[in-house]
């Protein structure tokens, strides 16, 4: 032990942090039963994926349900990947879902005690580790050149075996602390690996609260933990951060699950409890009848930027996560269509095993019915907000009279069958374009059924018994009358009933005026359009119609 003590110094002797200064550092949390702390640890890579917020929801949920910790720690140790400003695109990217963070780094610093949160200024905390571990017997210096791992790997593939550093391949597994010493007098780089003691013939196991029982072959490679630099690999750096910031479920993709083998035996081994491990399905597309992982290569709806610049409110895309993360989402929000999404019980027990479909159609939709049930404001707000950015036409037009803006939005809204006219804010000028002029087209094709003639007569006899004070009754009554004086049916029934004793009916008409006001075949409320618009605008599209 005390070889093994003086090779630890040896290694490090820089780092004069202990494992008791660590532990007095990073004290157990005092939280109650069942509060729930977990962590978002990304790389800053600037890139925020779709597949991202499965995790962040997941840990949002967990924490915040349960009165515990959300943590964001930056996985900053591979500077090759890094990019600037990475940390503020993710803040700002999630805090767009309202996915806010208690502890970790932030746009203008870190805040909470068991920092630093950026994995480069913990090197002293893992190697302070790893020294415990190099004086246990439990790692020890590896001085293989890239070369000889090189061969090493070629040779495993020729006589078919398994790839990795281990057995007879652990060329510096045994060194003497002598031959160790030697090396480093000469300058020789080395990284730090484990020592496993596993036998893959053995089978160990945890409970993942998504997947349930895994069971694995015990590991019985030793992985690096610490690279040349002293900076650790994600596995090592992981297991210590999780430990020592209180983690208590740990979220994260599924593509880590042949990593667990090698993470559960290092946990044992620094004397570790186990977290909570939550294996969360991987985000697939389907691409010409086949199933693939979304890409960020190949899928521009991969990124989570994607989203906000096509319009999709944070709101719809939340919902449409919710539907993938548990599957009893649809069904509550049927029964409470109104309700705050925060209002749902996120349960662990209701995530998918197997890979999450995306369907850009299903999103459509699932937008559409969270757009229906906004109010009138929170439409314009998030709209003129998106337009801000996206469509400065549009902002300036919602924006010069935002009373005008909010009762086109109102139209249909509220009632037990909402329209669903809006998917995405980039549909909104296309949507109130008829309410301002120069964004005003007559596209829409008058009824083939009615002659020239009578949408005249319709559009000349209407504009003088239209009276903008009239209710709906009043207002459809005129429509009617006018309807029947020119020999169209009262009543669709009635047409149908007897098509040759009328021109065609009443909706015929209602469809001249739409199409003279609107522009269009399709819109919503005739009426509470011709309210918003006005009886001067109103008779100037009637009248520029004919």
């Amino acid at each position: 032990m005390a070889d093994l003590k003086k090779l630890a110094d040896l290694l490090y002797p820089d780092c004069k942090l202990t494992i008791e200064d660590v532990e007095k550092k990073f004290p157990k949390r005092n939280i109650k039963d069942g509060a729930c702390i977990t962590r978002l640890a990304p790389s800053p890579t600037g890139f925020v994926h779709l597949g991202n917020l499965f995790p962040a929801v997941t840990c949002e949920r967990l924490s915040h349900q349960s009165g515990g910790v959300f943590i964001l720690r930056i996985e900053d140790t591979d500077q090759k990947r890094e990019v600037e400003g990475a940390v503020e695109i993710l803040l700002s990217s999630l805090e767009r879902y309202n996915i806010i963070f208690d502890e970790g780094a932030t746009a203008s610093g870190e805040k909470g005690d068991y920092g630093p949160y950026y994995q480069r200024q913990r090197a002293e905390i893992y190697q302070a580790v790893a020294k415990k571990l190099i004086s246990e017997g439990r790692a020890y210096p590896c001085f293989c050149s890239e070369q000889k791992l090189e061969d090493m790997r070629k040779a495993q593939e020729q006589n078919k075996e398994n790839f990795g550093y281990y057995g007879k391949y652990a060329s510096c597994r045994n060194l003497s602390y002598e031959e160790i010493e030697e090396k480093i007098n000469n300058g020789e780089k080395f990284v730090l690996r484990f020592r496993s003691e596993g036998d893959p013939s053995k089978m160990d196991g945890i409970v993942d609260l998504i997947k349930g029982k895994l069971t694995f072959p015990e590991n019985d490679i030793d992985h690096v933990m610490l690279k040349s630099d002293g900076i650790p690999t994600y596995h090592f750096a992981h297991a210590v951060d999780d430990h020592y910031m209180g983690t208590t479920h740990v979220v994260r993709g599924e593509e880590w699950l042949s990593t667990l083998p090698f993470h559960v035996q290092l946990f044992r081994a620094l004397g570790f409890a186990l977290p909570h491990y939550m294996h969360v399905a991987q985000l697939m597309k389907l691409d010409n009848g086949t199933k693939r992982k979304l890409s960020k290569r190949k899928d521009p709806e991969a990124s989570l930027s994607y989203y906000y610049d096509q319009g999709f409110s944070a709101n719809s895309v939340m919902e449409y996560i919710m539907t993938l993360l548990n599957s009893n989402f649809e069904e509550w929000r049927i029964e409470n269509p109104t309700a705050p999404i925060d209002d749902f019980k996120f349960s662990a027990d209701k995530m998918s095993v197997s890979g999450c479909l995306f369907d850009m159609d299903k999103l459509i939709d699932v937008s559409r019915n969270a757009i229906s049930v906004m109010t009138a404001d929170e439409v314009y707000s998030q709209v003129t907000a998106w337009a801000k950015d996206n469509d400065s036409e549009l902002y300036n037009k919602l924006s010069e009279n935002r009373e005008y803006a909010i009762k086109i939005f109102s139209i249909g809204r509220g009632g037990e069958k909402p329209r669903k006219d809006i998917a995405k804010w980039n549909e909104v000028k296309d949507y109130v374009s008829f309410f301002y002029d120069d964004l005003f087209v007559q596209s829409g094709e008058f009824p083939e059924n009615v002659t020239y003639e009578d949408r005249i007569e319709i559009l000349s006899r209407y504009k003088d018994i239209y009276d903008s004070a009239d209710d709906q009754q009043t207002w459809f009554n005129k429509v009617t009358e006018l309807a029947e004086s020119l020999g169209f049916a009262p009543k669709t029934k009635l047409y149908k009933k007897d098509p040759d004793a009328y021109k065609g009916h009443v909706g015929d008409v209602s469809m001249v005026l739409r199409v003279a006001i609107t522009g269009r075949r399709n819109s919503p409320d005739l009426y509470e359009i011709m309210k918003i618009l006005g009886a001067d605008k109103v008779r100037e599209r009637l009248e520029s119609a004919k």
